[in-house]
Formats: structure tokens, sequence, C-alpha cells
């Protein structure tokens, strides 16, 4: 008999605003600590010194965080020009330092080279891997670190604010785009020296912050008893997979890890919704997600005219 999991069984999404000084682990640990949850995860790390959106999973979500991970986000920055640090935000050391200010008219002009599938070289202070090591690793030890430019992919970048010592941004992004990267190259571009000095996530795929939030208040609403409302279900994560509604008998076969035969017109429907996709480097565009009374039974490959269970949820056990 496999040993019981302390905690409660509860599964769900949670949209966490995330304060500054703190780490994307110590929220993570304070959400499941609150719910009791036998297990927890999150979708993005953000660093102590960002706040905004932190998707937490909680349960059986955990499953679907690789889903969320790819997910675009929106990001809202202040660039503070005259100083060049060596993470470029407020953690380095200053390295450089310029009298130039760039005007809104300058930064305008130039966010466009930004925007679309650009090559970043992620910073020094990252934590890319270098052959087993943390890049931030090696750079603190003063290791010479030279990454390799990687593509992202940049859908809009907009200047909201500019004053006589500063611009705030704002970008929509897809995976693996550093915020300070972006600032490094920017200042570089207009012969400044700038660094990060404010930011913060406002969305990650379907959460924003107009749905976070705080820890104190999700914390007060979980001693009082409230709890279940602020808790997203577990199909938050997965909101442009086609879903498919299936009956009492496929669901026993899923459950089982058996997979369930669609008729032609089943296939169509979902051939037509399906979306290029790579989850964890492996194509997933023929993901599906099996429903039952409005609730996740399974992720599915559809192949052959089958849905095969790649992921099966046990949520009918935990309420």
């Amino acid at each position: 008999m496999g040993r019981r999991r302390k905690g409660d069984a509860v599964s769900g999404w949670i949209c966490l605003d995330k304060p500054l000084n703190l780490t994307s682990t110590d929220a993570v640990g304070r959400v499941r600590r609150a719910f009791n949850a036998q297990k927890a995860g999150h979708a993005g790390t953000l660093d102590p010194l960002a706040s905004g959106v932190l998707p937490i999973a909680l349960g059986e979500a955990t499953k679907t965080v690789p889903y969320l991970m790819e997910a675009d986000k929106t990001y809202r920055f202040t660039l503070t020009w005259g100083s060049t640090t060596t993470s470029f935000d407020l953690e380095g050391a200053v390295i450089a330092t310029s009298d130039v200010r760039p005007g809104a008219d300058q930064v305008r002009a130039a966010l466009p080279a930004f925007v679309g599938e650009i090559q970043q070289i992620p910073p020094i202070y990252s934590a890319i891997k270098v052959d087993g090591e943390r890049a931030y690793d090696l750079a603190r030890e003063g290791v010479e670190v030279e990454l390799k430019p990687r593509p992202v992919v940049i859908h809009r970048a907009e200047l909201i604010e500019a004053t006589a010592d500063a611009v705030t941004l704002e970008i929509d992004c897809g995976k693996g785009t550093y915020v300070r990267a972006l600032v490094r190259d920017l200042a570089e571009m207009l012969g400044a020296c700038g660094h990060v000095s404010a930011l913060r996530r406002t969305r990650v795929g379907r959460f924003s912050e107009q749905n976070a939030i705080s820890l104190e208040k999700l914390t007060d609403l979980v001693h009082r008893g409230s709890s279940p409302e602020t808790l997203l279900p577990v199909e938050t994560a997965l909101d442009d997979i086609p879903a498919l509604a299936v009956t009492t008998e496929d669901v026993f076969r899923l459950k089982q890890g058996r997979p369930i035969v669609l008729v032609p017109r089943q296939v169509e429907a979902l051939k037509a919704r399906l979306v290029p996709r790579t989850i964890g480097g492996e194509d997933a565009s023929r993901t599906v997600s099996a429903m039952s009374d409005g609730r996740i039974v399974a992720l599915c490959e559809l192949r052959a005219g089958r849905l095969n269970p790649t992921r099966v949820f046990h949520l009918d056990l935990e309420h």
C-alpha cells in the first residue's frame, strides 16, 4: 500500500498577486500551507524584485502547469536612465553611468525593432544552465559566462509614461522573454545606460491582475472558511485546448488508461480546433481535454480516430 500524502486533496488554481521581496518558491509554500494542500507548484518564476501575477497550482492542477508555462505574458516595467548594473536591475552593482536621457519620442521610435520574433541574449544573471550550472551562480563566482542568442517573441511593446529620468513600458510576449535583456538592448540602442527599477507581471494566459488575490486576503479567506471561492478550476490553464464531452463509459475507460474511439464527425470537429503547440519541447498539437459534467477527466492525444489518455485527473474523489 502506498504512503498516504500529508495534507488535504485540494485541487485548483490560485491567481496570486505576489508581493515584492518574496521568492516564487516561498509564495508557493505559503499558499500550500494556507490550504493544507498535498502538493503545489507555480507556472513561471517571478524574481523577488518583481510583483504581480503568479499562478499557483494545487493538487491535480499541477498536472496542467506545463501548458500554462507556454502561455503569453504581459509585463509593465520602469526603465530608469543613468546607470547600468551587472544584473540590469536594482539588485546588481553599478558598472556604467551616463548623462544621456532619451526622450519619449526616441523610445517610441526604437520600440518597433523589438516587436516580432527577435534574437535575445539572456542576462548573465539568469537561471539558464551552462554546463549543468545556473548562469547566475557562475556569474556570482566571477566566472565569465557567454550565453547564446535565442529566439523570443514580443507581440507588443508600448510606452506608457515618460519622465525626465525614466520610462514605463508594457509588453506582451511569449515564453522565455527577459525584460532585463530588453532594457539592456533598448538602452544600448539609444546610447544610454539604464536598468529595470520596477517590474510587474500583469497577465499569464487567462490569469490577470484583475482577478489576482493578495497573500493577506487569501490567508484571511482561508481562515474564515471561504477559500473555495478563490480556487479557479483545474481547466483554467487549458483554455485554448479543444474539449470534448465524454460519456460515463468513456470516463471509466480513460481512467483505466485505455483509449476511446470517436465517430468521424467528432474527429473532424476536433481537428478543426487543434492549434500547433509545443509542451516541454514535445509536439502537443493533438492535445484534447476529455470532459464530464464540466470537469476534466483526462488530457488526451488525438490519433487515428482515438483519444489516448496522456494525463488522467482524479477530481471526483476530492469534493
